[in-house]
């Protein structure tokens, strides 16, 4: 018996150790935003802008766009662009917001709070999610295609192919890291992948907190933490109360993660821990 009791504080105490970090509530809003899909935050940290499908996944209806949401989550504005189909991942450089919708990167001129330009990729299917260059190079996914594009002064070309499961991006230190299914990898400039650690289930947000650390999300209701070591710690599961976990933002600063919950419609704040 003291052998097995031995045995059971050993392993709660490695338990323990493993997991360092944790996700603390701060606040959610009501259920009134349409679908969300993505958020990101602004250069100055006051508004959040949210991706809103606001109908099908992948519906080419006219019926979505992108909300505007305070820092604190009190204010709110649904309406702020209209008229885009099933917008998902974002990215911002300098004034302009990136949006990934279907087939098309939509540039939004964030000052004006007007569409300043479509660029259609014809042969994609599933656009996805969207990240930018320290030169401002654009890159997509395209999840139904499986593959990356690259977007270079407005013009669109295969950037990765084969890339099954691929969804989530972001760009860091010269090189692009992409969440493809389960498996998180790595792209440098010579477009070689390598891997940087395997999921227990299939990657949307990607969002670096420093020193070579992630929190990554899978859309059915599970974030996770990233260690540089490999380790990997579950921060939230909330895919039994069928809450999603999409496309996060994170103020580094501040260390608050910001959640859109997909078919739950709402917007959660948690503080990382």
């Amino acid at each position: 018996m003291k052998y097995i009791l031995t045995i059971l504080f050993a392993c709660a105490l490695v338990s323990l150790q493993a997991q360092k970090h944790s996700l603390e509530k701060i606040w959610e809003t009501d259920s009134i935003v349409a679908v969300p899909e993505s958020v990101l935050m602004s250069a100055d940290k006051s508004i959040l802008y949210i991706s809103l499908i606001d109908g099908g996944g992948w519906d080419a209806d006219g019926k979505g766009g992108i909300g505007k949401l305070s820092a604190g989550g009190k204010v709110y504005d649904g309406n702020w662009i209209s008229g885009l189909s099933a917008p998902k991942g974002m990215a911002i450089s300098g004034n302009r917001l990136f949006v990934a919708d279907i087939n098309n990167v939509v540039i939004i001129d964030i000052k004006n709070g007007t569409i300043e330009k479509k660029i259609a990729i014809d042969s994609a299917m599933g656009l996805n999610d969207v990240t930018v260059s320290d030169n401002g190079v654009i890159y997509v996914s395209d999840s139904r295609r499986a593959t990356i594009w690259k977007i270079e002064n407005d013009r669109a070309e295969l950037y990765l192919p084969n890339l099954n499961g691929i969804n989530g991006l972001k760009f860091l230190n010269n090189e692009l890291f992409i969440g493809a299914g389960k498996s998180f990898v790595k792209a440098n400039a010579q477009k070689q992948i390598s891997s940087v650690a395997e999921l227990p289930e299939a990657i949307d947000g990607i969002e670096p907190v420093g020193n070579g650390d992630f929190i990554l999300t899978s859309w059915s209701g599970y974030i996770y933490y990233l260690s540089a070591d490999g380790n990997i710690e579950t921060l939230l599961d909330t895919h039994n109360e069928k809450k999603n976990t999409a496309d996060i933002g994170y103020d580094a600063a501040e260390r608050i993660v910001y959640v859109p919950t997909f078919n739950a419609k709402t917007v959660v704040a948690y503080r990382l821990k």
